[in-house]
């Protein structure tokens, strides 16, 4: 590997937050030995240092969060005091939403939507937004005017997306653990890009966002991005203390792995067939990992034709559709349609020469579900690689591309997340390998049958006991 320290940023010192996890922090809090002050300051500190180089604050509100707290800590929430960032397509009360694009300029937020609140009652402290690619919908968090925020790992790299602002503060050390979501992969592929674990839940786990009650589909979640598998079943563990959906199980507090042996099916190739031989070597070291663990490894080819590919990309036109022609309505008057980027323009066209088969597509995106949940009969688990290739420098899937070249290699690269968008099924993310020129991570996708986080919280823990995560500081 090649020494690219210098191109590696990151804020770990020997400060109160040293690198501890989110869990620690609330507990440091807790017993009183720092005070959420202190916390705090640290972390804002940490955000300030890193930003000017990672690119990753869509708003700050650092002055606000230092006097809002309550420094008896009085609360018993999992997460008092610990600092956080909210997603820039989510509300928060004072601070306007842009949803990553240039062409939307909102007023601040007068109040919080329901999913917030269940965020806040965590007990978070929050620093501010985290930027994302135009509402969510690259694998990159790149913009037309050729900015974009950078991976820690090594700052000429992609940090995915859409919830890359988040990844990016996670990784770099700003805060311990921030907000993310996921319509397609957007939490697990920037935890993949930046050595993280990243939980998209089952859909209806949460609160869903305002916004996705008018989607044909839902096929958003929300959850976080962390560094520890702990940090992940706690929030979750919290989360369902404000909300339990009824028709789901219950997760609960998770706090170590199980002792039961998995039927482990394992996905070497994506739909589309492409995955390169770093990617493929990390998937292999993973079963054989699993495998030495006691589970029972077998190859699994996926049921599902080339036609789900071009299904979700007509649903995802259909979404930018949507958002280009109710823009106005959307997020107010002075919507400015002119500065969306290549990526929006292109996919409501892509819809608009295909609107004819909105029927036929939304049918068979429907369907994908129970037959996702019969490939459970057999397997407890499913592996597979979270992208089809490492990840790219930046540029490689610009929205400054003229739109075929950028679709195609966006389609090319994020094969293995959609499906359980669409089928509405839990999957995580867990930073299994590193690229051998650079050292950039490289995720390996986990996922479940409906409802059951649980298996893959608990072998999350048990993977991350046999191989733990390298360090960034490292």
């Amino acid at each position: 590997m090649q020494n690219t320290q210098i191109k590696r940023v990151h804020s770990f010192s020997n400060d109160v937050l040293e690198d501890f996890d989110a869990v620690k922090i609330a507990q440091l809090i807790k017993n009183k030995q720092v005070s959420a002050k202190e916390v705090i300051q640290a972390s804002i500190l940490r955000a300030k240092k890193v930003n000017p180089q990672l690119n990753a604050i869509a708003s700050e509100r650092f002055d606000l969060a230092l006097e809002n707290i309550n420094e008896n800590h009085s609360s018993t929430a999992i997460f008092s005091g610990v600092p956080f960032f909210f997603k820039d397509n989510t509300d928060f009360t004072g601070l306007a939403t842009h949803h990553g694009s240039q062409a939307i300029h909102s007023p601040v937020a007068k109040k919080h939507d329901r999913l917030s609140q269940q965020l806040l009652d965590q007990g978070f402290i929050v620093l501010g937004k985290s930027n994302l690619p135009e509402f969510g919908l690259n694998a990159t968090t790149e913009y037309q005017n050729g900015t974009a925020t950078k991976n820690p790992w090594h700052i000429d790299f992609s940090c995915g997306a859409s919830s890359g602002g988040a990844a990016a503060l996670v990784a770099s050390g700003a805060v311990p653990i921030a907000h993310a979501n996921d319509g397609g992969g957007s939490i697990r592929i920037p935890a993949a890009c930046n050595g993280l674990i990243g939980l998209k839940p089952t859909r209806g786990r949460t609160y869903n966002s305002d916004a996705t009650s008018k989607l044909p589909i839902n096929i958003i979640s929300e959850g976080v991005v962390t560094r520890s598998v702990r940090d992940t079943a706690h929030f979750f563990a919290g989360m369902e203390q404000c909300y339990a959906n009824p028709k789901l199980p219950k997760i609960g507090l998770l706090e170590h792995s199980s002792n039961r042996k998995l039927r482990i099916g394992v996905v070497q190739q994506s739909i589309t067939g492409s995955v390169d031989s770093e990617t493929a070597i990390c998937l292999e070291k993973t079963a054989q990992l699993l495998e030495s663990m006691g589970h029972h490894v077998e190859y699994y080819q996926l049921p599902f034709a080339q036609s789900f590919v071009n299904d979700f990309s007509h649903y995802w036109g259909l979404l930018s559709f949507m958002l280009l022609t109710f823009g106005n309505k959307l997020f107010g008057s002075n919507f400015e349609r002119q500065k969306l980027d290549n990526l929006t323009c292109g996919l409501a066209k892509l819809y608009r020469n295909n609107f004819y088969k909105t029927p036929l597509f939304i049918y068979r995106l429907k369907k994908i579900q129970s037959q996702y949940q019969q490939i459970f009969q057999h397997y407890d688990v499913l592996l597979s690689p979270v992208l089809a290739h490492t990840t790219p420098k930046l540029g490689y899937i610009s929205p400054q591309l003229e739109f075929d070249k950028l679709f195609q290699r966006i389609q090319n690269y994020v094969t293995f997340t959609p499906i359980q968008n669409i089928a509405g099924a839990p999957a995580i993310s867990l930073p299994m390998g590193y690229t051998q020129e650079y050292g950039l991570p490289i995720g390996m996708q986990f996922s479940a049958n409906l409802g059951d986080e649980k298996t893959l919280i608990e072998l999350a823990y048990e993977i991350e006991s046999a191989q733990p995560w390298r360090k960034i500081q490292g």
